[in-house]
């Protein structure tokens, strides 16, 4: 033992192999006899032989998206152009940047590339996570809520992103209207 190092040290035990099964055998024998019938048993466990490495690190197939698409006609396919990909404004989640106007942006571009029989809303929905960068992206994929139409998506973005500060601030500016001197009632 050295000197810096407060734990014991144990006896030396020549059947390590056999004092380690007993302790095992030992240990399955009192879970076994604590659990009930509707817990998990060990064959029914996934397997549990990773390395710490692969235990922390991040499992994207369990993680659950947050789009669920409208369902389109079996015959109706659609796939999203690189072309309008490109067109798609961004939107990186600043306080500068404007939700509403991107909004815009977004649904001019979007309403240009409708081929027929394909519904808008599906459009926007399959473009819209282009359309974001940034903090504006992290938001959208890290959201607990399944949004199952562009109204809620669109929704959950403007809540998230204009924020309700602003919104106190514009009202005050609309009616708090002050009067300059020498200014006339018409004049603003």
């Amino acid at each position: 033992m050295t000197r810096s190092s407060t734990d014991p040290l144990y006896a030396f035990d020549p059947e390590i192999e056999l004092t380690l099964r007993r302790i095992r055998k030992n240990r399955n024998t009192i879970v076994n006899t604590s659990s009930n019938s509707d817990s998990i048993q060990p064959g029914q466990m996934e397997n549990n032989d990773r390395t710490l490495k692969e235990l922390a690190t991040p499992d994207v197939v369990y993680q659950p998206w947050c789009i669920q698409y409208p369902q389109l006609e079996p015959a109706q396919t659609y796939k999203l152009k690189s072309s309008l990909i490109h067109l798609l404004p961004k939107f990186h989640g600043l306080a500068r940047e404007d939700p509403y106007k991107h909004l815009k942006e977004f649904h001019v571009v979007c309403s240009t590339m409708r081929p027929q029989g394909i519904l808008e809303d599906y459009i926007k929905m399959k473009a819209f996570p282009f359309s974001l960068d940034g903090a504006a992206k992290d938001c959208l994929y890290l959201q607990p809520a399944l949004f199952n139409t562009w109204g809620d998506m669109k929704r959950t973005f403007l809540e998230k992103f204009f924020l309700a500060s602003r919104t106190t601030t514009i009202r005050k500016e609309i009616c708090g209207i002050r009067q300059h001197t020498g200014e006339t009632l018409h004049e603003y």
